[in-house]
């Protein structure tokens, strides 16, 4: 089921269940009910509030509308009818929404009826609410929800679902669930000391512990090593700019309220960015280009900001302030494929030393052919690109399924789906071609003929959001980080305070290889502090005594095994080193 496909099944979800809502409640008043990346959800104003034991009788209610087979009946009508309806039928959110479309210059707007229900919505939907399989979905949580994510609003019941094509990928679902709750990224942070949140500084905006840095500093030295060998140099961009910058881009327009706008008393009026590739195109316009200087490669990490719905903000996976891995290609129509393919093999690079590459499936993520309105640039330019993509998926062999209304803002794309170990997947790396957004700055090189014309632009992100990549690496790996990974590579454990110089002098051995090292000084017994070392899942133990002060060597007990290997210490360092230079 391709993306498009399950947005229109869950959002129709979100329909079924106002209507089971409605029969239980006909005093209800109903919110909006959108799809979510994991099912859906409906905010709704009550006269009691939920408890757990709800959620099964509205189950049973929303299969009984399924087996009912009532259509999705799609009606366009003027504001002020619908104005009329609403208020006849006391739905005062529905009426501030049609307002505020009003206000917009809209003169009509889209209904969709459901048996009982009446709901003011854009669409679409199914044709009607029998192709939902009735034994595929479940209503999984109840909570609390600002209208509008206003905190000064009422605060509303949300209830949040899932639904799937069939019973068996339900019961998958349910059943990673539960694996999940121990790979939770949120736990697991808190467990192993990576990250933080402050009331002071405010939800959606993760603080990084020393040992989360580590983890962020090596995934970027990393990537940025992959990317220097293909010819990308890194810049660096201010988080501020005019708004100015965006409208041209055509971001302003497509982001809205998601843009944080910065003032002072000094009249400053800037935005905080929402996405890095205006900044790069003014790095590009700097100076005079020529078809000899091209291609041009820049890439950066930084943080990009975005006002996400107060509701939707949680641990890593949703947040304001996200650092971005992004990198862009100013280059020759004659370049394109040869650059695009560089980026994929970029992929393939990074993904292959944590083990992912091979776990995933690739979307050509094209325009939605019916709405063209939604995007910018010139259809010929469209065409051009989604051809280009298609002979690259060809010969690189990728597989590329399509995926219609999936593209960019700007132009098409080659999405990469991973899953992570239960599982579930996660759209991280993608590749974009953008023939529009340098015409819309009037970028140019002067070509073999002295011409002056606009160069290609090629998008790609490797590992997408460091905080969301974080969340896949934390949750697949269950904590336990490949070695080169991992904040703490090695835990010294002396048997006694006996041997505490000789673990010392292990650990300046390892320093001096750039090996992360902890000693363990703690009085309690050896047991107790080898089981906390695995608890922290770092990946080497040595325990030091008598016998390997003695002959200088170390016993080592690697993460998930309960043998013990002796080494001299040399050879140890030495060992480990090669481990972690090879990124195995």
């Amino acid at each position: 089921m391709n993306n498009k496909k399950q947005e229109i099944i869950k959002h129709s979800t979100a329909h079924i269940l106002a209507t089971a809502v409605l029969e239980m409640f006909p005093e209800a008043k109903f919110g909006t009910g959108p799809a979510t990346e994991e099912g859906f959800y409906y905010d709704f104003d009550l006269p009691r509030t939920l408890i757990p034991e709800d959620l099964p009788l509205l189950e049973e209610k929303m299969r009984a509308v399924i087996k009912a087979d009532h259509s999705f009946e799609k009606e366009e009508i003027s504001t002020e009818n619908a104005t009329k309806h609403f208020e006849k039928a006391n739905q005062t959110y529905k009426l501030e929404i049609i307002k505020d479309l009003q206000n917009e210059g809209n003169k009509n707007v889209t209904i969709y009826k459901t048996g009982n229900f009446v709901d003011l919505c854009s669409g679409p939907h199914i044709d009607s609410t029998g192709e939902i399989n009735s034994q595929s979905f479940k209503l999984t949580k109840i909570s609390g929800a600002y209208w509008r994510a206003n905190e000064k609003n009422k605060q509303m019941q949300r209830i949040y679902g899932v639904v799937f094509e069939n019973k068996k990928e339900l019961e998958e679902y349910l059943e990673n669930q539960e694996k999940a709750k121990e790979r939770d990224h949120r736990k697991l942070g808190k467990e192993l000391d990576l990250f933080c949140f402050s009331d002071l500084i405010g939800p959606g905006l993760p603080l990084f512990t020393p040992k989360g840095t580590i983890i962020k500093d090596e995934l970027q030295k990393h990537i940025e090593e992959v990317c220097r060998k293909y010819g990308f140099q890194k810049v660096s961009a201010p988080s501020l700019a005019k708004v100015e910058l965006f409208e041209i881009s055509g971001h302003a327009k497509k982001f809205g309220d998601e843009l944080f706008h910065v003032t002072s008393k000094k009249e400053h009026d800037f935005v905080l960015k929402p996405v890095q590739c205006p900044h790069h195109t003014q790095i590009y316009a700097s100076k005079t280009r020529s078809y000899r200087d091209l291609p041009i490669r820049y890439m950066e990490s930084d943080k990009q900001y975005r006002a996400e719905k107060t509701g939707e903000v949680g641990g890593l996976s949703r947040v304001y302030a996200i650092t971005v891995e992004d990198g862009h290609s100013f280059c020759t129509a004659n370049q394109v494929k040869d650059e695009i393919k560089n980026m994929i093999n970029i992929i393939k690079d990074f993904y292959g030393a944590l083990g992912l590459w091979g776990n995933h499936w690739v979307s050509l993520s094209v325009r939605d052919y019916a709405h063209p309105e939604k995007y910018i640039g010139d259809e010929k330019d469209w065409n051009q690109c989604e051809k280009i993509l298609e002979e690259i998926s060809d010969e690189m062999k990728l597989g590329a399924k399509r995926c219609e209304g999936e593209a960019a803002l700007y132009g098409p794309k080659l999405d990469f789906m991973f899953k992570d170990a239960l599982g579930k997947e996660i759209q991280i790396p993608t590749v974009q071609i953008d023939f529009a957004t340098p015409k819309r700055f009037n970028l140019e090189y002067t070509n073999e003929k002295g011409e002056k014309i606009p160069p290609v632009m090629v998008h790609r992100a490797i590992l997408g959001s460091y905080e969301r990549f974080l969340v896949l690496l934390i949750e697949h790996f269950a904590g336990a980080f490949p070695l080169w990974l991992s904040p703490v590579q090695v835990k010294i454990i002396p048997i006694s305070e006996k041997f505490e110089d000789y673990a010392k002098e292990v650990e300046q051995k390892l320093l001096e290889n750039n090996i992360r090292v902890e000693m363990s000084f703690e009085s309690e017994s050896l047991g107790k502090r080898i089981a906390e070392a695995e608890k922290q899942k770092i990946p080497y133990m040595l325990v030091v005594g008598e016998k390997e002060c003695e002959a200088k060597t170390v016993a080592i007990r690697k993460r998930g095994e309960k043998k013990q290997e002796v080494l001299p210490l040399e050879e140890f360092a030495e060992k480990i080193k090669k481990e972690i230079e090879g990124k195995k």
